[in-house]
């Protein structure tokens, strides 16, 4: 990684400077609304859609409470449903790395749909690749 994009990473991890530059609650939420949206659509995600409940509503408010978190802002996740702990959280759904490359896929759309400076995307995209892999439970 060049020294410059290492600087542009240390400063993305200082404070809430990731909550800040990706909208707060709001630009957060529409991310999370846009990622849903497009696991909806898209035809390599159908089978990880098919492991959520049909009503969406609160798997949408649960990611994007989860990602403020993520992104160094308030930890709205913990304050509604208590702490967080991702394998435990995903053990009973089947994920291998198809259903985690479907995830990060329709992150990666929803990434592109967001006002962000194309590296905080890469960033974010980068980084959410720990929690997807986490929760990979099948070889």
């Amino acid at each position: 990684m060049s020294d410059n994009l290492e600087k542009l990473h240390e400063h993305y991890r200082e404070g809430d400077n990731q909550f800040r530059i990706a909208g707060g609650v709001e630009g957060i939420q529409k991310l999370a609304n846009d990622f849903y949206d497009q696991m909806e659509t898209l035809p390599e995600a159908k089978h990880i859609l098919g492991l959520h409940p049909g009503d969406l509503t609160e798997s949408r408010e649960k990611l994007g409470r989860f990602l403020c978190g993520y992104m160094n802002g308030p930890d709205l996740y913990k304050e509604k449903y208590g702490p967080l702990q991702l394998a435990p959280a995903h053990a009973h759904i089947p994920i291998g790395t198809d259903e985690k490359e479907a995830w990060l896929l329709c992150m990666e759309k929803a990434l592109e749909q967001q006002p962000y400076p194309q590296a905080f995307k890469d960033f974010l995209l980068q980084r959410l690749a720990i929690p997807a892999e986490r929760c990979r439970n099948q070889p």
